[in-house]
């Protein structure tokens, strides 16, 4: 304030100076009571006097030369009453000397110290996530010869740096050594958080498909994998492994349950589903009770695509049963297989005369040398839930048939009791010309089935491509069955001629015990081969394919081959297009969208098509990129649309399957006690390390300290 009330005798009255405030810091004045106090004594000092109680108002002391009162306060003395309290206030003020802070305190030097401790144990625990190890070890004690893969790991990195072994293990403080387990899942759990949280950004406001599968664990629990296929902003096809949920039993209504409660801690929308993909189980597929039916009624538009992918497996196995030769085939490859392979001995013995034949035939420029060529395997193992290991079982047998013979003629003579019997069943199996016949037909056959099966497992397969391959599929066997019967017989005859097989004459009568019994008639040896085996499997599987692959029971597919841009989009029909967004998507787009489109697709067949950049494309998906990559997909938005909800549609449940083999080999029988928390998290980061390398140690060290309170200080 400018004035300051006047006090004193009425002849020389005297006020406060305002100028005081400069030459003593410490001083504080009272409108109230016109008084002067010492505000560090007013806190802190426990004598009382003028300037803590009632307040100084002496205003003629105060330039009074050496007796000043403001200065006979202050003291001369540096331990003074006043200048103590002054020394109290300074350190109230410095809030680095706080009983919670000096208890606390941390230098930058301790920080750096906390940081790289952490991140050291961050860096182990992402490495051994990505190799699938197991993080702790039977006996961690300090006197153990093997303390478990963390604390080695940790050992060995502060082996190679010394800046490393001065904050790890026992050089660490006691309350922050960031290596027990708790630790180390809170670390993963880190991870699998901004992993989830990424695949959520990815996703953003598209629709998406749920693809759903479950299996049992090494504990024996039930294990529902969840993945999301959707297409992202650039027009790629994702399929994201999202969660992994343990499920108390596998109705319909449990599973439905659990799913809803995943998309809603991840923000998604049950409404946007666009797609189902399961297996064929009942409670999967049933169109009443069944998972795909609770779901749509939820959303209607949530169409349900059976696994492709389990879909042919059906198809093969079941046509391999119906041709009674083809059945018995198979099982005569298991029984040559295991006959060879069932001991290491034998599985030595056919490793050296693979190579001693190998070497025969490279002295005689039989075959090609190089880098990788000619590598010596063993015979592989038909499986019965993976129809591809037939054809592989069989192509092996291909190629080491002579070495097989040669074990199996060496079991014949110097074999023991039933050692000998099993030989000589497998050598006069092997030996005779209808399996050797019915090797290479299978081999035909398998061989064009296998691309797809192989094709039908790719992630970013689309319904489309897909369901094209199927016919293209179709087609080479027809044109096996109508032109290939020749050059498949010279093919025969020419390996039995190399291998000492004997071939049967072909214009002979052909007879065996059923023909007999049944009197059926007599047929030649060709017809036996050619329309009993050769024509019957080929039908048998077109059969099959032809049921369970049939484009015209699926609408929806038909009219999504109307945007397929292969051959120059020589499909391509506005009007099935349109229909298929009235009739499938009418949640998608309005009815003003619906008009605009019509309009919009007369557009987009006047410029894409003969656009360059879009010529040779061959999928959906690579239309959906190419849209991206030009622009177009902002100059024909709802086209764009349209693409990417067909794109949404599941092909196979083969990434799930790929999950659980994942779990396989994370939760084995040593690890068999894994928390479900603990395996999600891992099996999140495993299967979706391509996301999970993009995160700085940084970034993990930030989320790690915001989880809760931590007792050392990571950040200033």
């Amino acid at each position: 304030m400018d004035l300051y009330p006047l006090s004193g005798l009425e002849d020389h009255p005297r006020r406060f100076q305002a100028h005081w405030f400069r030459m003593f810091s410490w001083l504080e004045y009272s409108p109230e009571k016109d008084a002067a106090y010492c505000f560090p004594c007013f806190l802190f000092s426990k004598k009382p006097s003028p300037f803590t109680s009632a307040g100084f108002r002496n205003w003629k002391k105060v330039n009074n030369g050496k007796d000043c009162a403001f200065l006979s306060h202050m003291g001369k003395n540096i331990n003074s009453v006043h200048n103590a309290a002054l020394r109290c206030l300074e350190d109230f003020k410095n809030q680095s000397c706080h009983i919670d802070k000096v208890l606390n305190k941390q230098t930058s030097q301790q920080i750096l110290s906390n940081r790289l401790r952490l991140k050291v144990s961050i860096d182990v625990v992402k490495w051994l996530t990505f190799q699938a190890c197991a993080f702790r070890g039977r006996d961690e004690s300090l006197w153990s010869t093997n303390r478990g893969n963390f604390l080695e790991m940790i050992k060995l990195l502060a082996s190679y740096n010394n800046e490393v072994d001065q904050v790890v293990l026992e050089n660490a403080p006691q309350n922050a050594k960031y290596t027990s387990p708790t630790i180390q899942k809170e670390i993963l759990n880190v991870f699998a958080r901004r992993v989830q949280n990424e695949i959520r950004e990815e996703i953003g406001d598209a629709k998406f498909c749920l693809i759903i599968d479950e299996a049992r664990d090494e504990s024996k629990r039930e294990q529902m994998a969840i993945v999301i296929r959707f297409v992202d902003k650039n027009g790629f096809v994702k399929e994201r492994f999202l969660d992994l949920v343990h499920v108390k039993d596998t109705t319909s209504s449990t599973l439905k349950q659990e799913i809803c409660l995943v998309l809603s801690n991840h923000n998604l929308n049950i409404e946007n589903i666009r797609g189902q993909g399961y297996d064929g189980a009942s409670n999967m597929r049933g169109e009443w009770n069944g998972l795909q039916a609770l779901i749509l009624q939820e959303c209607p538009y949530a169409y349900y695509v059976h696994c492709l992918a389990h879909q042919l497996q059906l198809a093969l196995v079941a046509a391999s049963k119906d041709s009674s030769d083809v059945h018995a085939f198979f099982q005569n490859l298991s029984r040559i297989v295991n006959v060879v392979c069932s001991s290491c001995k034998r599985n030595d013995e056919l490793h050296d005369a693979y190579e001693t034949e190998i070497a025969r035939l490279v002295a005689n420029d039989e075959i090609e040398t190089g880098r990788g060529a000619n590598q010596i395997g063993t015979l592989q193992r038909p499986g019965d839930t993976r129809w591809s290991s037939h054809f592989n079982s069989i192509c092996s047998l291909l190629r080491m048939f002579n070495a097989t013979t040669s074990v199996l003629e060496d079991l014949v003579v110097n074999g023991t009791g039933s050692q000998r019997g099993d030989a000589t069943y497998a050598f006069r199996v092997l030996m005779s010309f209808e399996f050797v016949f019915i090797l290479h037909v299978m081999k035909e056959i398998m061989g064009i089935t296998d691309k797809l099966c192989q094709a039908l497992q790719q992630k970013n397969q689309d319904i489309v491509n897909a369901m094209c391959l199927v016919s293209s599929t179709k087609s080479l066997i027809q044109k096996l069955r109508d032109f290939g019967w020749d050059s498949l017989l010279e093919n025969v005859n020419s390996f039995c001629n190399s291998r000492g097989v004997p071939i049967p004459d072909m214009s002979a009568t052909y007879s065996d015990i059923i023909r007999t019994r049944l009197k059926k008639d007599s047929v030649t040896v060709e017809h036996h081969y050619r329309v009993d085996i050769f024509t019957a499997a080929i039908d048998y599987q077109l059969k099959e394919l032809n049921s369970r692959f049939s484009e015209q029971s699926t609408e929806l597919l038909m009219l999504s081959v109307a945007l397929d841009p292969k051959d120059a989009f020589k499909s391509f029909n506005a009007c099935d297009i349109c229909s298929l967004a009235k009739k499938f998507y009418s949640s998608d787009f309005s009815d003003q969208e619906m008009i605009h489109m019509e309009y919009e697709l007369q557009h987009y067949e006047f410029d894409v098509p003969k656009d360059p950049k879009f010529h040779n494309l061959s999928t959906l998906g690579e239309l959906c990129q190419k849209l991206v990559e030009v622009g177009k997909s902002n100059v024909y938005p709802l086209i764009d649309r349209l693409i990417r909800l067909v794109l949404t549609l599941p092909v196979s449940t083969a990434t799930t399957e790929r999950a659980f083999s994942a779990m396989k080999i994370i939760k084995t029988s040593l690890r068999n006690k894994m928390e479900d928390g603990f395996l999600t998290d891992y099996m999140i980061v495993y299967i979706e390390k391509e996301i999970a390398r993009r995160f700085t140690t940084d970034m993990i060290i930030d989320d790690f300290y915001f989880m809760k309170q931590r007792r050392a200080q990571l950040k200033k």
